[in-house]
């Protein structure tokens, strides 16, 4: 139980816009180049959606370097429900979960929204808590929330997209791509499989100093280059794991430069249409769109506690892209797991190499091409969280058992208790 709550948050912490750890020793998965020129893994080495990869090596992780704080694990609400946890209720499963949720909600513990499926079919789904405290409006389940870094697999799926199609390879240096990239460094060094897995040597676009004062101007993805482009990279490219917000940004250029879109357009037309995702877009927090949760937290942009709950605009860029910061709801992520093991985004083989891990985070967790993939009590369950003050969320998809757990909070560290809960009724 205990190394089981230390992956998850381990899994949400991966994810804040602050985070990041190293290895001195990744294991990444090699991209051959195939007859057509196109970089793809062999597929008979990558496990398909329905079996157990290969466990992850094991490399031990090394204290976080002293020059990447991580912020501290939100504080996970430690009141005892007034009803016992879905594992030990006699019931139906979505009854024992709605019970277990409606309690935490009495006791003023979470608010958000929760939705749970089995074969891509909803069997739960319910809302809590307040979208807006101060209009008093209440969260629903087709709320929008903010999604942190959930948005990185929707750019992990358009970049192997191009890559199925031929129009880039996993191998490709930055330069290649982008020929007008300003840091010479990463132009020439840096790889597209690289970026993807956070072993590019890039780091945080939201630890620059110049974040509180441009935050509320950024508007496109090149909005976020003046807050990294010049900065040296932190180690050799591939030497280890660095979660890094700036590659992915980098990578939304590269999908502009290559497709001639926008990196939203893109996105919109080739992961959200396929799927009926009609309530998912990076959003402008100053839009005045109704039905946007607004995010509520007592942690500042480095974590640390504030004397009070605060809305988090002053620590979000005002329009999020390629990294994060976008808004769905929890039916829309929903369509988008049934979209993606439907192949309606990419092939069978593509999906499996989008979803393998590759390079190792802990204890049964390995990072794949925007995506989480890790064990959980003996299943394998692919998707990514969302952390950052205001935002909790987990998009779980149990590749073996066929349930798909998706929550998404608009409040600090709400997830965590109702995910730990959910998913020992889950378990096997």
């Amino acid at each position: 139980m205990q190394a089981r709550n230390r992956t998850l948050a381990l899994l949400l912490i991966v994810s804040f816009v602050a985070a990041g750890c190293g290895s001195a020793t990744p294991t990444v998965t090699p991209i051959p180049a195939t007859a057509t020129g196109v970089a793809l893994a062999p597929t008979n080495t990558l496990p398909s959606p329905t079996s157990t990869p290969a466990p992850p090596t094991d490399t031990p992780m090394p204290p976080t370097a002293t020059h990447t704080p991580v912020p501290p694990t939100p504080t996970v609400p430690t009141p005892t429900p007034t009803v016992p946890p879905p594992a030990e209720c006699s019931g139906a499963l979505a009854g024992c979960v709605q019970a277990y949720m409606e309690s935490l909600d009495a006791q003023s513990i979470f608010s958000g929204a929760v939705l749970l499926a089995q074969d891509g079919e909803p069997i739960f789904k319910g809302a809590y808590g307040l979208a807006d405290r101060a209009l008093g409006i209440a969260n629903q389940v087709d709320t929008k929330f903010n999604l942190g870094s959930m948005d990185k697999m929707f750019t992990g799926v358009a970049i192997l997209q191009l890559v199925q199609n031929g129009q880039l390879s996993l191998d490709a240096k930055v330069g290649d791509l982008l020929p007008d990239y300003p840091n010479e460094q990463v132009a020439l060094t840096v790889t597209v499989h690289q970026l993807l897995i956070h072993t590019a040597g890039l780091g945080d676009w939201s630890e620059s100093p110049r974040f509180p004062d441009l935050h509320d101007q950024i508007r496109g993805v090149d909005d976020y280059l003046p807050l990294f482009v010049d900065t040296p990279l932190e180690f050799d490219p591939g030497a280890r794991f660095r979660y890094s917000n700036s590659g992915y940004i980098v990578l939304g250029l590269i999908i502009e430069q290559v497709t001639g879109q926008s990196y939203y357009d893109y996105v919109r037309e080739n992961v959200f249409e396929p799927c009926g995702m009609a309530n998912t877009a990076a959003y402008e927090l100053d839009a005045g769109l109704p039905d946007l949760a607004l995010g509520y937290t007592r942690m500042d942009i480095d974590g640390s506690e504030l004397d009070e709950i605060t809305d988090y605009q002053f620590a979000m860029p005002m329009r999020g892209g390629p990294s994060g910061g976008g808004f769905s709801t929890v039916e829309d992520l929903l369509r988008f797991r049934n979209g993606l093991l439907d192949h309606r985004l990419l092939s069978p083989e593509s999906t499996d190499l989008l979803l393998a891990g590759k390079v190792r985070l802990g204890e049964g967790a390995q990072y794949a091409y925007g995506f989480i993939d890790r064990i959980q009590e003996g299943q394998r369950v692919v998707g990514h969280s969302g952390g950052a003050p205001g935002v909790c969320n987990f998009l779980d998809i149990y590749l073996d058992s066929g349930y798909t757990l998706i929550i998404l909070s608009n409040s600090d560290g709400d997830c965590l208790l109702a995910l730990q809960a959910i998913e020992e009724a889950l378990a096997p």
